[in-house]
């Protein structure tokens, strides 16, 4: 994993729940593994929070949590709720997006941060944000 490339061109990724649940697979481990060895993994709160709703049991939530807290945040704040309505705005007929897929990318883009997903809502979201939308794998390739 030591010669593995990174995701993205070197910014932070915030990354979401599709990245984080494809991340073991034999062909996204390599490089997610050095992407978060050079500690440009950053998590949103919702990302956080989806993540948590599914832990299997009290000691898996706190391995979880304290994993996630130690990695940079992409908070959501109210400059990143007005960007993700700016987006709205600007996607007009493709904005039929979940509402937490706005949040997670607009949390990114008041950071400067790129999103790292395995899921097509993000590309039209930062087309509208002006920031990189990278998957973390060929779109229909692990699933």
């Amino acid at each position: 994993m030591q010669n593995a490339e990174q995701y993205g061109s070197g910014a932070a990724l915030v990354f979401d729940t599709s990245a984080w649940n494809r991340r073991t697979d034999p062909t996204v481990l390599p490089r997610w593994a050095a992407t978060r060895d050079r500690g440009l993994l950053a998590v949103c709160p919702i990302v956080a929070l989806e993540l948590l709703a599914a832990a299997r049991d009290e000691q898996a939530f706190q391995a979880l949590d304290q994993a996630l807290q130690a990695l940079p945040s992409a908070p959501v704040t109210r400059a990143a709720c007005d960007r993700a309505r700016g987006a709205s705005r600007e996607l007009r007929g493709e904005r039929r997006l979940p509402a937490a897929d706005y949040m997670i990318a607009a949390a990114a883009a008041e950071r400067g941060f790129s999103v790292l997903h395995y899921d097509r809502h993000f590309e039209p979201l930062c087309r509208a944000l002006g920031i990189e939308s990278i998957w973390i794998a060929t779109p229909g390739s692990i699933d």
